[in-house]
């Protein structure tokens, strides 16, 4: 409990312990979006593994993997785990979990694309698999940008000054 409180107050600042409301999270509509973002996560996994697969298995075949492939299939399995993280913590309804995530699923596919437009800096497959990942982001986006989520998580009033 005193980490959880820790990591939310971390990572929430002063908006660390706001929490929406509990009739809000138990929505149907809340729990079908949380449901799909969890699945695009798990696909954002599977995607990030099958890049270090596919490294590997090129690797042993002889071919000469450069530094910037390992580095990227690393940096997105890191990054799936802090958007589960977030997840969770949104799930139960912490408003600062939600702005991450949406945050965040906004900015990657972004800087995702553009690195991957770079000339030869990464093999095709390698190509593919960041457009992949770019999809599945700007897929969690749209469900935490639905009218529905952007009422569930109304922004914290500010404190009033005494």
């Amino acid at each position: 409990m005193w980490c959880r409180l820790r990591l939310d107050r971390l990572a929430g600042g002063r908006a660390g312990g706001y929490v929406i409301r509990e009739s809000m999270l138990e929505h149907p509509d809340t729990v079908r979006s949380f449901r799909w973002i969890r699945w695009l996560l798990v696909a954002e996994t599977v995607v990030g593994l099958a890049a270090i697969v596919i490294a590997i298995v090129l690797t042993h075949a002889g071919q000469t993997i450069p530094w910037a492939v390992w580095f990227r299939a690393t940096v997105v399995l890191l990054i799936t785990l802090t958007l589960y993280v977030f997840a969770w913590r949104a799930q139960l309804g912490y408003y600062w979990a939600y702005q991450r995530l949406r945050l965040f699923s906004r900015i990657f596919p972004v800087v995702t694309l553009v690195i991957a437009a770079i000339p030869n800096l990464y093999p095709f497959w390698m190509v593919v698999e960041q457009i992949v990942f770019s999809v599945l982001m700007i897929g969690i986006g749209d469900v935490l940008t639905s009218d529905h989520m952007r009422t569930t998580f109304p922004k914290p009033a500010r404190p009033t000054a005494p």
